[in-house]
Protein backbone atom coordinates (compact mmCIF):
# COMPACT_ATOMS: atom_id res chain seq x y z
CA UNK A 1 0.00 0.00 0.00
CA UNK A 2 2.88 2.69 1.16
CA UNK A 3 4.87 1.41 -2.40
CA UNK A 4 1.00 2.21 -4.24
CA UNK A 5 1.01 5.41 -3.07
CA UNK A 6 4.43 6.75 -3.19
CA UNK A 7 4.74 5.89 -6.90
CA UNK A 8 0.61 7.52 -7.06
CA UNK A 9 2.65 10.95 -5.54
CA UNK A 10 5.25 10.17 -8.34
CA UNK A 11 3.44 9.82 -10.89
CA UNK A 12 1.59 12.93 -10.11
CA UNK A 13 5.20 15.02 -9.53
CA UNK A 14 6.28 13.79 -12.79
CA UNK A 15 3.17 14.79 -14.47
CA UNK A 16 2.88 17.89 -12.90
CA UNK A 17 6.47 18.90 -14.08
CA UNK A 18 6.14 18.05 -17.85
CA UNK A 19 3.27 20.38 -17.50
CA UNK A 20 5.19 23.29 -15.47
CA UNK A 21 8.68 23.08 -17.21
CA UNK A 22 7.21 23.20 -21.22
CA UNK A 23 7.07 19.67 -22.24
CA UNK A 24 3.63 20.24 -23.88
CA UNK A 25 5.34 22.92 -26.06
CA UNK A 26 8.47 20.37 -26.76
CA UNK A 27 7.02 16.94 -26.90
CA UNK A 28 2.80 17.65 -27.34
CA UNK A 29 0.95 15.47 -24.92
CA UNK A 30 2.70 13.29 -22.46
CA UNK A 31 1.94 9.55 -23.83
CA UNK A 32 1.27 7.15 -20.77
CA UNK A 33 4.49 5.05 -22.19
CA UNK A 34 6.39 7.85 -21.42
CA UNK A 35 5.21 8.59 -17.76
CA UNK A 36 5.48 4.72 -17.29
CA UNK A 37 9.26 5.01 -18.71
CA UNK A 38 9.46 7.64 -16.07
CA UNK A 39 8.30 6.28 -14.09
CA UNK A 40 10.84 3.09 -14.72
CA UNK A 41 7.23 0.83 -14.39
CA UNK A 42 5.12 -0.61 -17.47
CA UNK A 43 2.40 1.45 -18.97
CA UNK A 44 -0.30 -1.41 -17.82
CA UNK A 45 1.76 -1.73 -14.18
CA UNK A 46 0.70 1.92 -13.75
CA UNK A 47 -2.72 1.37 -15.47
CA UNK A 48 -3.73 -1.11 -12.76
CA UNK A 49 -2.35 1.11 -10.19
CA UNK A 50 -4.26 4.43 -10.91
CA UNK A 51 -7.54 2.03 -12.14
CA UNK A 52 -7.16 0.33 -8.53
CA UNK A 53 -6.65 3.59 -6.22
CA UNK A 54 -8.49 6.24 -8.82
CA UNK A 55 -10.92 4.58 -10.54
CA UNK A 56 -9.57 6.33 -13.31
CA UNK A 57 -7.04 5.30 -16.36
CA UNK A 58 -3.72 6.54 -16.98
CA UNK A 59 -5.29 8.48 -20.09
CA UNK A 60 -7.89 9.92 -18.41
CA UNK A 61 -5.38 11.45 -15.80
CA UNK A 62 -3.36 13.11 -18.32
CA UNK A 63 -6.58 14.50 -19.68
CA UNK A 64 -7.57 15.85 -16.46
CA UNK A 65 -4.51 17.32 -15.95
CA UNK A 66 -4.63 19.10 -19.21
CA UNK A 67 -7.89 20.26 -18.59
CA UNK A 68 -7.10 22.08 -15.18
CA UNK A 69 -3.78 23.48 -17.12
CA UNK A 70 -6.36 24.87 -20.18
CA UNK A 71 -8.57 26.16 -17.67
CA UNK A 72 -5.71 27.99 -15.81
CA UNK A 73 -4.45 29.38 -18.75
CA UNK A 74 -8.20 30.26 -20.16
CA UNK A 75 -8.43 31.78 -16.41
CA UNK A 76 -5.29 34.04 -16.14
CA UNK A 77 -4.17 35.10 -19.69
CA UNK A 78 -5.77 36.53 -22.98
CA UNK A 79 -4.06 34.45 -24.96
CA UNK A 80 -6.76 32.95 -27.43
CA UNK A 81 -8.54 29.23 -27.46
CA UNK A 82 -6.30 28.67 -30.36
CA UNK A 83 -3.20 29.91 -29.01
CA UNK A 84 -3.84 27.67 -25.46
CA UNK A 85 -4.70 24.87 -27.74
CA UNK A 86 -0.73 24.68 -29.43
CA UNK A 87 0.30 26.04 -26.40
CA UNK A 88 -1.00 22.32 -24.54
CA UNK A 89 0.31 20.47 -27.76
CA UNK A 90 -2.57 19.98 -29.54
CA UNK A 91 -1.86 20.32 -33.46
CA UNK A 92 -5.72 21.72 -34.04
CA UNK A 93 -7.66 23.85 -32.01
CA UNK A 94 -10.71 21.94 -32.57
CA UNK A 95 -9.26 18.82 -30.71
CA UNK A 96 -8.69 20.53 -27.79
CA UNK A 97 -12.32 22.51 -28.13
CA UNK A 98 -14.04 18.98 -28.18
CA UNK A 99 -12.42 17.53 -25.33
CA UNK A 100 -12.53 20.48 -23.16
CA UNK A 101 -16.35 20.49 -23.85
CA UNK A 102 -16.01 16.50 -23.13
CA UNK A 103 -14.85 16.83 -19.83
CA UNK A 104 -16.26 19.92 -18.85
CA UNK A 105 -19.57 20.01 -20.58
CA UNK A 106 -18.46 23.76 -21.80
CA UNK A 107 -16.58 25.25 -24.62
CA UNK A 108 -13.23 26.81 -23.84
CA UNK A 109 -14.86 30.07 -24.60
CA UNK A 110 -17.89 29.55 -22.34
CA UNK A 111 -15.70 28.55 -19.28
CA UNK A 112 -13.47 31.94 -20.20
CA UNK A 113 -16.86 33.96 -19.97
CA UNK A 114 -18.66 32.17 -16.87
CA UNK A 115 -14.86 33.00 -15.23
CA UNK A 116 -15.05 36.31 -15.51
Amino acid sequence: KKSNYELLERFEKVLSEYFDNGGLLENGIPTVTAIAAQLNISPNYLGTLLRLNTQQNTQQHIQNKLIDFAKERLSTTNLSVSEIAYELGFEHPQSFSKLFKQKTNQTPLEFRTSFN
